[in-house]
């Protein structure tokens, strides 16, 4: 696994922090298949409870490295092959409980992969921002599903359309976010949820989030978006 993506296991919680602060922690193709790596692992072993997200610096991520997409954009990968398809896959079929922690900035895939989560630590200062649409691009990860279904169609559009932040304490009240703190206790508080999730039933967990998400009406909205996206 990539020292740009560290993991560490402890009581249950296996924990993947992003470790490219001086690049804002853009994720490129070797993250990505850490993160992956991670994910199908904390899926494999009982003893891994929950999987909880954090990340080094003042950004949680600026969202995908943007040579991918000009990779896309030259014709030298296609839409489904890009490093990000993998991770998208993987939030979509997660069965135990995710946790993130987020400061700073969470840029396009660093916003729609919170859609995924159980729980969502924010600072309350933080931006989220899903810029898709600024790069002539469209959104992915099925959020265009699932963010209008957290804070309703006009403020999902604002966001995608028009690029504009949500900051971190309108996150937490229109629920895109389970709770916003001072940036100081953002990891400290998604470790406290983390550690409790860990002790609770594992199976009923995991039914509890089948019986609340669909991976499959996920997944076919993400393909619907991987053809736009691809156009």
């Amino acid at each position: 696994m990539t020292d740009l993506v560290r993991t560490a296991l402890e009581g249950g919680v296996l924990t993947l922090t992003l470790n490219r602060a001086d690049k804002k922690n853009a994720l490129n193709k070797a993250m990505y298949a850490a993160i992956v790596q991670g994910m199908t692992r904390a899926e494999q072993e009982s003893g891994i409870r929950v999987l909880l997200f954090q990340a080094e610096g003042d950004f949680f991520t600026s969202g995908n490295d943007i040579a991918d997409f000009t990779e896309i954009a030259m014709g030298k990968t296609a839409p489904n092959d890009a490093a990000a398809s993998p991770f998208l896959l993987a939030l979509a079929s997660a069965t135990k409980p995710l946790v993130a922690a987020v400061q700073g900035h969470a840029v396009g895939v660093g916003t729609t992969m919170l859609l995924h989560c159980d729980v969502v630590v924010i600072a309350e200062d933080a931006k989220l921002t899903v810029p898709f649409v600024n790069l002539a691009l469209v959104p992915e990860a099925a959020s265009t599903m699932l963010l209008p279904a957290r804070i309703g169609y006009a403020r999902a559009y604002k966001m995608f359309a028009l690029g504009e932040p949500m900051l971190g304490k309108e996150a937490a009240s229109t629920g895109v976010a389970t709770e916003a703190v001072p940036a100081s206790q953002v990891r400290a508080k998604a470790a406290e949820y983390a550690a409790k999730l860990a002790t609770r039933p594992a199976g009923a967990l995991k039914l509890t989030k089948q019986l609340m998400r669909d991976p499959s009406a996920i997944k076919a909205v993400m393909e619907r978006e991987g053809a736009a996206f691809k156009e």
